[in-house]
């Protein structure tokens, strides 16, 4: 049976590796992309909507099967830490809401290694709160996904991720045991494990870190 899927995120580093493969995947008939601007791709099976994610309006989600989050922005991106909280978590939640509402039943979400609402870490404080809130929303099979840095081509320089993303490369073969969730994952294959997983089926909640990504794309 061919399934029809939602992505928020698709001009991202993660999904526009989403978007690529989806629109490859012969499990989903239809696509649709919920963006700012638009994403530079065209084909049959792809329905791009352009919204404003502030006055977001069920009208704007489509019945649709599975849901796949990858919004993220950065707090000097966004300007403040408010306004980073409504992208990375509000704007993620509220869609899954409104895309449940219409039907949808799993989701796969890109959150953060560490994620957790009682961090003492603002970012990561975000990424807790907004796994809880989309646990909580009522979805048959929910993925919470946890990478590190991830890596790939992004359309603006974050010079202290660059730097960062090079140790991570550098240091991963000794990252093992509790370290292991924090070795660099490819954009590429991260989104590929999203698929995977909701592929499954296999229902509840799971929160997925590098092994999980490995284990669910074997090269």
């Amino acid at each position: 049976m061919t399934r029809s899927a939602l992505l928020v995120g698709a001009t991202g580093l993660v999904g526009g590796q989403l978007l690529a493969r989806l629109l490859r995947d012969p499990h989903y008939d239809r696509l649709t992309v919920l963006a700012r601007r638009p994403p530079t791709v065209e084909h049959p099976r792809l329905d791009v909507r352009v919204v404003d994610f502030d006055a977001l309006k069920p009208a704007d989600v489509p019945a649709v099967d599975d849901v796949y989050g990858a919004l993220g922005t950065t707090i000097r991106k966004a300007g403040t830490q408010q306004a980073f909280r409504t992208v990375d978590q509000h704007y993620t939640v509220e869609v899954a809401r409104m895309a449940h509402a219409t039907g949808a039943r799993r989701i796969a979400v890109v959150s953060s290694v560490g994620a957790a609402s009682a961090s003492r870490n603002f970012y990561l404080r975000v990424k807790g709160d907004m796994e809880e809130e989309v646990d909580a929303v009522g979805y048959e099979q929910v993925e919470l996904f946890r990478p590190s840095f991830i890596l790939g081509p992004r359309e603006e320089r974050r010079t202290a991720e660059r730097v960062g993303m090079a140790l991570a490369t550098l240091v991963a073969p000794v990252l093992v045991g509790p370290a292991q969730p924090y070795r660099p994952v490819p954009a590429g294959r991260l989104a590929a494990a999203m698929i995977a997983a909701l592929a499954r089926g296999t229902g509840g909640t799971a929160v997925r870190t590098y092994a999980d990504v490995v284990a669910l794309t074997p090269q």
